[in-house]
C-alpha cells in the first residue's frame, strides 16, 4: 500500500475547516462571515468522502472547552503584546484600556472561534485516511447517529 501525501497538513486543514478524514471537503455550508446567522451551519456529511460531521447527538458540546482554551491563549497573547509594546503602569489606566480592547477583540472574533473550535474538535475524533477513496467508511460512524434527535438544541 502506497499512501498518498495529503494535499493539506493537519494544521492547514483544521484552520481551513476541512474534513479531517479526507482533508478536502468543507465542513461548513457557508463561507465564513463575521456574523452569527448561518455561520455554524454544517454539512451533514463531507461532500467529498461522505464522513458524517455529527458523529453522535450532542457531539459538539465539547467545543466549549476548545473555545475556552483558544480564548485564554488569545487573551494571554494580547496581554504579552500589550506589555511589550505599550507596557503597564500603576500610575495610569493602561491595564484597563487593554482589558476593554481585549474584550472587544474577543467579541468581534467570537464567530471565528466558534467555527474553528468545531473543526478542532472533530479532528480529534476522526482520523485522516490517506486511502479514503478505496477504504469504505466504518459502519460505526453511522451507528451512533439518531436522526430524530439531531440538531435538537
Amino acid at each position: 500500500m502506497n499512501p498518498t501525501k495529503p494535499s493539506r497538513s493537519y494544521l492547514s486543514s483544521t484552520a481551513q475547516c476541512r474534513c479531517p478524514r479526507c482533508r478536502e471537503g468543507k465542513l461548513f455550508k457557508n463561507p465564513f462571515r463575521f456574523r452569527f446567522k448561518g455561520n455554524l451551519e454544517m454539512n451533514k456529511t463531507c461532500p467529498i468522502c461522505g464522513q458524517p460531521t455529527e458523529i453522535e447527538v450532542g457531539f459538539y458540546y465539547g467545543t466549549g472547552y476548545v473555545s475556552y482554551a483558544l480564548t485564554v491563549a488569545l487573551t494571554v497573547s494580547t496581554l504579552v503584546a500589550w506589555w511589550v509594546l505599550i507596557g503597564f503602569s500603576t500610575e495610569d489606566n493602561r491595564f484597563f484600556w487593554w482589558m476593554g480592547l481585549n474584550a472587544i477583540f474577543l467579541v468581534v472574533i467570537q464567530p471565528w472561534i466558534m467555527r474553528i473550535s468545531r473543526s478542532i474538535w472533530i479532528s480529534w475524533f476522526v482520523s485522516y485516511d490517506p486511502d479514503w477513496k478505496t477504504n469504505p467508511l466504518d459502519s460505526e460512524a453511522f451507528e451512533r447517529i439518531n436522526t430524530d434527535q439531531s440538531n435538537n438544541w
